[in-house]
């Protein structure tokens, strides 16, 4: 699949992924930020993505920033028709400052096929061996 993507910023990185196979590539900052615990900011990317029709791109974590430092990622589905910068909105849920610098990885970018789902309401649903049993019912 191509996906074609415009720098307009001049230190945006474009997205990699880290090894062969992998489902998300990195993404980059392309400026300094200054995030104090508890507030959520938009970092720049300095990049435009043309998706084909059919797919969504979905920003999630990165692991390694969100365990260590506290950092996670809000906000994370962006369209196909979306033709602006992509930015990423990170949380600090931790008790000290962080620093972006440029070129810092701050996020995951997977690119998936969309699926339109059919709704029908309906007065009942099926039974199923869960049935309404959620949030930690199979134990902690």
């Amino acid at each position: 699949m191509e996906v074609k993507i415009k720098r307009i910023h001049k230190d945006a990185r474009l997205p990699e992924y880290a090894h062969k196979g992998d489902a998300g590539m990195d993404l980059f900052c392309c400026d300094r930020y200054i995030i104090q615990p508890g507030e959520r900011i938009l970092v720049s990317t300095g990049l435009s993505i043309e998706l084909p029709e059919g797919y969504v791109s979905l920003i999630w974590d990165k692991s390694g920033i969100a365990i260590k430092k506290g950092i996670t990622t809000l906000g994370g589905v962006i369209e196909h028709t979306y033709r602006g910068e992509y930015g990423v909105i990170l949380f600090n849920t931790s008790k000290e400052v962080y620093e972006l610098n440029k070129g810092d990885k701050i996020a995951q970018l997977l690119i998936q096929p969309i699926v339109t789902a059919q709704i029908e309401e309906v007065d009942e649903l099926s039974d199923s061996v869960r049935d309404e049993g959620g949030f930690g019912s199979t134990g902690i």
